[in-house]
């Protein structure tokens, strides 16, 4: 064969198929660069809003758990659903939660999470007020030296239940406001459009 045809082969199909292939590798690759760079920026956003919460409302402990699944039951398969503590800021001198809550089954706090679900919003000024419900969330507060709980479900706009705002107070019992607990309700709104819109692009 020719070296003139040969020449013209590589050329006409062998090119066209490196070119295919390239570009096949070189947007799979993207897409994970993509990824990753979507990852980090909603995180920034998000820490960023969970530090200012902290200052805001001078509080001594603010934390966002989100649900996911992990692992599965036996023998159906159904998938676990389970939360964890993903972005956390803590004031000096105050203990962190956030390796203490990484993949706990939804069904060991079932009370609190349920009161989220159906209401939004749970109010624990006073740990030590008996006339207040804890929703089983007493002995959390013992072991996190927390005097005063605030939790704000946060929700897509289509209601899914995705993720849980916190505020804690450690160093004295705190009653907020119902214009504080406003404000912090529409932050947890916001968080949960920063959050979903995340979710949706990887998904």
């Amino acid at each position: 064969m020719d070296s003139t045809v040969v020449v013209a082969f590589i050329t006409g199909i062998l090119g066209p198929v490196i070119v295919i292939v390239a570009k096949y590798y070189f947007n799979k690759y993207k897409v994970k660069a993509d990824m990753v760079t979507e990852a980090l920026q909603t995180s920034e956003r998000v820490m960023h809003k969970v530090d200012h919460i902290k200052e805001e409302f001078e509080a001594d402990r603010v934390w966002i758990a989100q649900f996911h699944n992990g692992g599965h039951f036996y023998p159906t398969g159904k998938s676990i659903a389970k939360f964890s503590i993903v972005y956390e800021s803590v004031d000096v001198n105050i203990p962190s939660t956030q390796s203490n809550f990484q993949n706990i089954p939804v069904s060991l706090f079932s009370r609190p999470i349920n009161q989220l679900l159906e209401n939004d919003i749970i109010e624990i000024p006073d740990y030590k007020d008996e006339k207040i419900a804890t929703y089983g969330m007493k002995y959390v507060a013992e072991t996190s030296d927390c005097k005063s709980t605030y939790m704000f479900a946060i929700k897509t706009i289509e209601g899914r239940f995705i993720a849980i705002m916190c505020v804690d107070y450690t160093k004295k019992k705190t009653k907020l406001d119902m214009e504080s607990i406003t404000h912090l309700q529409n932050h947890a709104t916001a968080i949960g459009g920063v959050i979903s819109a995340h979710l949706e692009k990887v998904h």
